[in-house]
């Protein structure tokens, strides 16, 4: 079995984003294969700022290896109005359950703020990802160009009271 597919057999931690992970996470947005070619100007000049990671509710999943912990993945919950901002998995983790691990703990986190339903606007290539850990189609997000100049998927996660 290829790494891409196999389950993660190293601990994950989903730790609160803190300043110093800016740099990381700004890396792992620009470089994701699911930016590039017509996709690539969407991300070129993106940047993840300490501001950002301040002002959001952001979570890192964190490998550990021999260098200490290696961040795997992240998201930004947004709280009003409830929106999952952004959600991205390092491409060599894809396939391994990190997003699914990354999703079940946003929810809980949305669940937590009294939260009853969670956003999200998806980039195109992410849309049956989306499918397969329960978010429901709710319509499409038009062009915006020249900042997107693709239609996208919207969805929402519903979400149960305990």
């Amino acid at each position: 079995m290829s790494s891409r597919t196999s389950r993660i057999s190293q601990p994950i931690t989903i730790r609160r984003a803190v300043a110093r992970d800016a740099k990381r996470l700004t890396r792992l947005v620009r470089g994701s294969r699911a930016y590039e070619g017509e996709y690539a100007a969407a991300v070129a000049g993106y940047r993840v700022g300490p501001d950002y990671i301040e002002a959001h509710r952001a979570f890192v999943a964190v490998g550990a290896d021999e260098h200490g912990g290696r961040v795997l993945g992240f998201y930004s919950l947004v709280l009003a109005p409830p929106e999952l901002d952004l959600l991205f998995v390092a491409d060599e983790a894809q396939g391994r359950g990190i997003g699914l691990l990354l999703v079940a703990h946003m929810l809980s986190e949305a669940r937590a703020a009294g939260l009853d339903r969670v956003k999200v606007v998806s980039h195109v290539p992410a849309e049956s990802f989306y499918h397969r850990v329960g978010a429901v189609r709710t319509g499409t997000a038009l062009a915006n160009p020249p900042a997107v100049p693709w239609d996208r998927p919207e969805f929402e996660f519903r979400i149960p009271s305990q």
